[in-house]
């Protein structure tokens, strides 16, 4: 199974409309997506019609932008119905802060004398209730405060960094209750980006585990084999399903394409299974 549980479309921060990444997955042999996209579940229907049309297993999903310890966390919900009323609603009252944090990112920058940023990341932006981190650095990169986007954001975007203001986003609890309100299983994205201590990872892992969550992403675009032994370890410590995705935001841009990751290391339960 080449499973691929996490990547993005236009409808938040990829490159791609939802029909063109279902396209380069099955191209790139994908045999069941899943379209996560930030706080948002637009993608859904085209994605669905298009995965129907070339004969590629789909689920619907979705990565929300959750705090834990006053630290950013995202968390993948697999197989969510995108109807679902409280899903919906939680996701909207998300999506209704971004502007807000969008400006004051801008406003940052300017500080610092990088004028014109909210307008330039506007451009990148085709859902505007999405604007993001990466629509910003894409355009910090057009203009050559950077080489590419992964420089932005170590230069300018992350806690700590000129550009980076805090947000308050919703609970772990809160987002564990909307995905599995709406059938779906909770997973925890690329533990492995996270600027945490061993120590405060392993309380995550403790308190996903007290709230119901069921699987991390053992394997992920952004982990590197050592990363994805140790989060193998932590699944069958705690008894997590394991999950799989390469966090695909666009070609060129990604630090994996579309179904192109290891595959699960043995002995873990893979979240497909469940769903």
């Amino acid at each position: 199974m080449n499973c691929d549980f996490h990547c993005h479309s236009t409808c938040s921060d990829g490159l791609l409309s939802p029909a063109e990444v279902v396209r380069r997955a099955h191209g790139n042999g994908v045999t069941w997506l899943a379209l996560t996209d930030h706080d948002e579940l637009a993608g859904i229907a085209e994605a669905t019609a298009t995965a129907d049309e070339v004969g590629l297993r789909f689920s619907p999903g979705v990565e929300i932008s959750i705090e834990w310890a006053e630290t950013p966390i995202h968390m993948v919900g697999l197989g969510v119905d995108p109807a679902n009323p409280a899903l919906v609603a939680g996701l909207g009252g998300i999506r209704n802060g971004r502007e807000e944090r969008a400006r004051r990112m801008a406003a940052e920058l300017e500080r610092i004398g990088i004028r014109g940023t909210f307008a330039g990341a506007m451009t990148y932006c085709e859902n505007p209730t999405l604007i993001s981190r990466a629509h910003f650095a894409r355009y910090l990169v057009e203009i050559g405060i950077a080489k590419d986007v992964k420089s932005v954001f170590d230069d300018y975007l992350v806690p700590g960094k000129p550009g980076y203001v805090p947000h308050r986003w919703v609970s772990l609890e809160e987002a564990v209750g909307w995905v599995h309100g709406a059938g779906g299983l909770a997973v925890v994205a690329h533990p492995g980006r996270y600027r945490l201590s061993n120590k405060d990872l392993g309380l995550l892992f403790e308190a996903f585990k007290d709230c119901g969550g069921d699987a991390i992403e053992v394997v992920s675009g952004s982990h590197g084999p050592d990363q994805t032994d140790k989060f193998a370890h932590v699944a069958r410590k705690f008894g997590f399903l394991a999950s799989r995705g390469s966090d695909f935001h666009g070609p060129g841009e990604s630090y994996s394409d579309l179904g192109r990751i290891a595959p699960l290391p043995n002995n873990l339960t893979p979240v497909w299974e469940r769903m």
